[in-house]
């Protein structure tokens, strides 16, 4: 198993109507940043290895955010997916963060573009890693894994505190055998995804991050399912900052014509198929997406407020 060194800082964040928002940093302090939106599921420090090693050797700041209810983070669902950037605005003021690029991935994704949509000015980039599209609103893609919580949508928003709370249980009980149980998902997922979860370094990442992000609570990945299914309180059309949107050709999880969907949408987006990659097929080129994303020029609102 590799080595898993803890983040250079970590803890929590004071946000709106007394709640917090826990983080870890990792890479340079004082380095052009980068917020990283984890997956769902997922916690703060799903981010690859050689991410984290890159940015210590590039300068970069890489802050991965916990959302409401996993980690240390307050459990809280928002109204949508566009109110979660009031704090995410919070947060950038009390870690002294000006402007930031941002990466989401999957259910990341819609978070991180709300982000662009919402802080022109501040956003200067965005780098999608299979993305979750929109299912309301005139964005909204068809079919797909996620059309199934749209049609539970009732009875997850019904059931939600509960359901948090099993899954929590059922996690805790499940801790001792995390390995075993990552190697059974590992097992029947595609060959693209069932490579890299073989990979002793990403094995050891997601095991850290799963048995760290859970130690308290999971609720988030239910809230997320929920926010999914509504509106997301803005249009593709509403974010102007510039959009990398990787996909892996053979995602069984978000279709590759979904995120093609999304970027014909965007007013400037490229999109990267990843050949013979599933879902995870973007955290295997971690290096190339940084490089790319941090060659992106700023939108023009940002570029207006730095002139």
């Amino acid at each position: 198993m590799a080595n898993i060194k803890r983040p250079s800082l970590e803890g929590t964040v004071a946000v709106r109507g007394e709640r917090r928002l826990s983080f870890a940093e990792y890479g340079s302090r004082r380095g052009p940043t980068i917020i990283w939106m984890h997956g769902t599921p997922g916690a703060r420090r799903q981010i690859p290895l050689e991410v984290r090693e890159y940015a210590a050797r590039h300068g970069l700041r890489i802050i991965g955010l916990d959302r409401p209810g996993i980690g240390s983070s307050t459990p809280h669902l928002y109204h949508d997916v566009v109110d979660w950037t009031g704090d995410l605005e919070i947060l950038l003021e009390t870690l002294a963060i000006d402007t930031l690029r941002i990466i989401g991935l999957s259910g990341g994704g819609p978070y991180a573009l709300a982000a662009g949509a919402a802080m022109p000015d501040r956003v200067h980039g965005i780098g999608i890693l299979g993305g979750v599209a929109p299912t309301r609103g005139v964005d909204a893609a068809e079919g797909g894994i996620i059309q199934l919580a749209v049609h539970l949508a009732p009875v997850i928003a019904a059931t939600r505190v509960p359901l948090g709370v099993a899954l929590t249980q059922a996690i805790r009980l499940a801790r001792p055998l995390a390995g075993p149980a990552l190697d059974l998902y590992a097992a029947v997922q595609p060959p693209g995804d069932k490579f890299l979860l073989s990979r002793p370094e990403f094995k050891a990442m997601f095991l850290d991050d799963m048995l760290n992000g859970t130690r308290f609570q999971t609720s988030a990945p239910i809230n997320d399912l929920l926010l999914f299914t509504r509106h997301w309180g803005f249009e593709a059309a509403d974010v102007t900052v510039p959009v990398h949107w990787w996909h892996g050709a053979d995602d069984h999880i978000v279709p590759l014509r979904h995120g093609q969907h999304v970027v014909d949408r965007l007013p400037d987006a490229t999109m990267s198929v990843i050949d013979g990659e599933s879902h995870l097929g973007g955290l295997g080129i971690a290096e190339d997406v940084i490089t790319t994303l941090m060659d992106l020029d700023p939108g023009p609102e940002a570029a207006a407020a730095g002139s």
